[in-house]
């Protein structure tokens, strides 16, 4: 195409999640239904984590992050996502579209590391009790999150910068229902080389290091289980760390299905359903897991119910 006859995008149409339009109103209340659900879970789990005096401990702060990264990683997609089902045009501009991308690359890599800080912190609990409040300090605690968040955001930033520095000329259909960046580089009509090697070489690492630390920490927790003599004992290391594995295995495994698909099998209308999950199912998953399956969550919930003010932590 001669330069003269590009035209640069200034929005871009993203298909959404099915084109066909007598499904549009029922999928925007089923997934109406799932955001409500997601935002009632989290905002609980991050209230009662919050007040709650016998919940302040370090795994009970990193719940409260997991939930404040699901909360904002649902928020980032589902309220244009839901808009879009109500429209016949599903428009974002261009730069409404480069902060979508970023802020969900934010939630999703500090989310990534957080499930794995939550691991290393139930295997200092179960294999190092001893050391469990030495190491795992209030103020580790902290660094391990804000260096979460600040790693999560230099990625996002490097990520975005690179997606959106190529040219988007005269195509600007995006077969996804947000802006991710694969479906996006497929509309450049520039050399997307360079961004692409930055896009898998980024998700490899992150997706590497992290499930490092999840399997190792995980491996001892299993061996220091099975070291234990009484099936009460066994039971009740186990039952700490359940809610958790749960997570980690259906979040894992939702992103090793989509990256570990044969190239020739993959198709982007499969990455839509598992992004489905990975953005709105497992947030609104997440809250339900680590309550229905933890005590101390569920005896919080009651006194919470009861008597509000006596639960209240003191500042």
């Amino acid at each position: 195409m001669a330069p003269g006859n590009l035209t640069w995008v200034t929005e871009f149409v993203v298909t959404g999640v099915s084109d066909r339009p007598e499904l549009q109103i029922p999928l925007f209340f089923v997934f109406l239904l799932i955001y409500g659900l997601m935002l009632a879970g989290n905002l609980g789990l991050i209230t009662l984590t919050s007040v709650d005096s016998q919940l302040q401990t370090p795994m009970y702060f990193f719940l409260r992050h997991l939930a404040i990264i699901n909360l904002g990683d649902s928020t980032v997609i589902a309220p244009k996502m839901l808009a879009n089902f109500l429209v016949s045009k599903k428009t974002i501009s261009y730069y409404e579209c480069a902060a979508q991308l970023g802020g969900f690359l934010v939630f999703i890599v500090a989310e990534i590391f957080m499930l794995a800080a939550m691991a290393y912190d139930r295997y200092m609990a179960i294999c190092n009790p001893l050391l469990y409040m030495v190491v795992v300090s209030p103020q580790i605690c902290l660094l391990l999150v804000f260096l979460t968040y600040l790693y999560s955001l230099t990625t996002a930033l490097t990520v975005t910068s690179c997606v959106f520095s190529m040219s988007y000329c005269s195509s600007n259909v995006i077969n996804h229902f947000y802006c991710d960046n694969v479906p996006l580089l497929a509309l450049s009509c520039s050399d997307t080389y360079m961004p692409e090697t930055v896009v898998f070489t980024s998700a490899a690492i992150n997706l590497f290091f992290s499930m490092v630390i999840v399997l190792i920490s995980y491996f001892n927790i299993v061996l220091a289980i099975l070291r234990i003599r009484s099936s009460e004992g066994r039971r009740k290391a186990f039952s700490t760390c359940a809610s958790h594995m749960m997570a980690v295995t259906v979040f894992y495994g939702t992103l090793l299905f989509m990256y570990l698909q044969p190239k020739t099998n993959h198709s982007l209308d499969t990455d839509k359903m598992a992004s489905v999950f990975y953005t709105l199912v497992i947030p609104m998953l997440n809250p339900l897991i680590y309550s229905l399956r933890n005590k101390d969550v569920k005896n919080a919930l009651k006194r919470f119910s009861n008597k509000p003010c006596q639960s209240f932590k003191f500042m």
